[in-house]
C-alpha cells in the first residue's frame, strides 16, 4: 500500500540527490551566492492578477518571483536547470511539500524529456513503486485558440445529451467544461487537442515522444489530460503513483514573460506535491563532487540521462549539466565545483560505447566502456 505521508527529511534529501544526477542546481544555490547584489521590485507584475491561476500555476508563479528577486535568468549560451522546494531546513515541514523541477531558456524536447525522467526517479524512490505518466499536448495560442472554438460546438451540438452543469460551464470556459465532462466520464466523443495542433506544435510534440522513446522513458498518451488556463502551452503532463496525481507540469512561456519582460524565453515545469511531516535537518555544507559528467551531442545527451539512473543507484559522487549543449560550458562549471575528474562523452565515445575519463591535475586520460561504468569509477574514488 502506497504511503500517504513521507518525512520531510526523507523527501529533501531524495529531491536534492536525484537534481544533483540529474543536473538540477538548487534555487536555494544561486540564492545565497546573489547576496549582496542589486535585488529586483519584490512582488508580482500586476498583469497576472487578471490571470485565472490555477494552484500549479500559483505554485510556479512564486518560484519565478523568487528567480526575479535574485536576477536569475538564463543566457543563450547556459539554459538553467533548477529544482526548489517549501521544505526549509531545520524548520517543521508545510503539510504540503512542494519540489519543483524547471529548465528555463530551452526550446528543445531534451527539457520536458529531462523533468520527466527525473520526476520518475523520484517517484520511485519515494513510493517505491513504478509511476505512470501520461502525456498530451494543448499546443500554442493558435491550437488553443481553435481547440476552445471546437469545444464549444462540442458541447452545443450535445446540449441534449451531456449533463447540464458541463453544458451551463461551456458558455463561460470550454477547457473547464471539458474537464468537468471528463471528471463525469461523459467525454469518450470530446475533441483530442493533438487533432488541432499547429504545424510548429505537433513537429514539437513528435520530437519530445521520439525523445522520449530513444531513451526508453515510459510514458502513455492521454488524450483527456488538459491544462486549463492561458498560461499553458504545448506539452502538459502528469505523474501517477497508486493511481493518484503526484506531479504536474507543461511549458509556461507566457508566464515567464511577465516575469522578465524584456528577455523572452522558453519554459518548461512540473510541481511535484506530497503530504509531508516532521522536520529536515539544517543543510550540511555539500561535499566535493568527485566526478563532473561532460558531453556534446543529441547521442551522448540521450546516453547521459539513461546513465544517471546507474550512477545514482551506485551512489557515485557525480553531477552533470545535460541540458547545456556547450562543451566549453559544461567544462568551465565543472573547473567551478573542482571536481577532480571529468567524465567526457562526444559523439564518436557515444556511438563506441564508450566514456573519457581525465584526471584534471594530470591530465591523464582512460578510456572506460559503458558498461559495467558505475562501478569502474567507484575505483577512482
Amino acid at each position: 500500500m502506497m504511503r500517504d505521508v513521507i518525512p520531510a527529511e526523507e523527501l529533501f534529501s531524495k529531491a536534492r540527490a536525484v537534481g544533483q544526477y540529474y543536473g538540477f542546481t538548487p534555487l536555494a544555490t544561486l540564492t545565497v551566492k546573489k547576496r549582496g547584489l542589486p535585488k529586483a521590485k519584490p512582488g508580482y507584475p500586476e498583469a497576472l492578477a487578471t490571470l485565472a491561476l490555477d494552484p500549479a500555476a500559483e505554485t510556479i508563479a512564486g518560484f519565478m518571483k523568487q528567480c526575479r528577486n535574485i536576477t536569475c535568468a538564463p543566457t543563450p549560451r547556459q539554459p538553467l536547470f533548477l529544482w526548489h522546494t517549501n521544505i526549509a531546513p531545520g524548520r517543521p515541514a508545510q503539510k504540503k511539500a512542494t519540489i519543483q523541477f524547471h529548465a528555463l531558456g530551452t526550446d528543445r524536447p531534451l527539457a520536458d524529456a529531462l523533468i520527466i525522467r527525473t520526476l520518475i526517479a523520484l517517484t520511485r524512490d519515494l513510493f517505491h513503486e513504478e509511476p505512470v505518466v501520461r502525456i498530451n499536448s494543448m499546443g500554442d495560442k493558435e491550437t488553443r485558440a481553435r481547440y476552445a472554438r471546437e469545444l464549444g460546438n462540442f458541447f452545443k451540438k450535445r446540449a441534449t445529451m451531456l449533463p447540464e452543469e458541463c453544458v451551463t460551464c461551456a458558455k463561460q470556459d470550454a477547457f473547464a467544461a471539458a474537464e468537468l465532462a471528463i471528471l463525469r466520464e461523459c467525454a469518450e466523443d470530446l475533441p483530442a487537442p493533438t487533432e488541432h495542433l499547429s504545424d510548429a506544435s505537433r513537429k514539437r510534440f513528435e520530437d519530445l515522444l521520439e525523445y522520449l522513446e530513444m531513451t526508453e522513458t515510459p510514458y502513455e498518451l492521454a488524450r483527456t489530460l488538459i491544462s486549463r488556463g492561458n498560461i499553458w502551452n504545448d506539452t502538459c503532463f502528469e505523474v501517477l503513483a497508486g493511481g493518484k496525481r503526484v506531479a504536474w507540469g507543461s511549458r509556461y512561456n507566457d508566464l515567464a514573460r511577465h516575469f522578465f519582460p524584456g528577455a523572452p524565453f522558453s519554459a518548461t515545469g512540473a510541481v511535484f506535491q506530497v503530504a509531508s511531516e516532521g522536520m529536515a535537518e539544517t543543510k550540511a555544507k555539500p561535499s566535493r563532487l568527485r566526478f563532473s559528467f561532460v558531453h556534446i551531442g543529441d547521442e551522448a545527451k540521450r546516453l547521459s540521462i539513461k546513465l544517471a539512473e546507474d550512477f545514482r543507484k551506485a551512489r557515485v559522487s557525480l553531477t552533470q549539466d545535460i541540458g547545456v549543449e556547450s562543451l566549453t560550458e559544461q567544462i568551465s562549471l565543472a573547473e567551478r565545483r573542482e571536481s577532480p575528474y571529468l567524465l567526457i562523452m562526444g559523439r564518436k565515445e557515444a556511438l563506441e560505447g564508450s566514456a573519457i575519463l581525465r584526471n584534471r591535475k594530470t591530465q591523464e586520460e582512460t578510456i572506460l566502456p559503458l558498461a559495467g561504468l558505475a562501478d569502474r569509477l567507484k575505483t577512482f574514488a
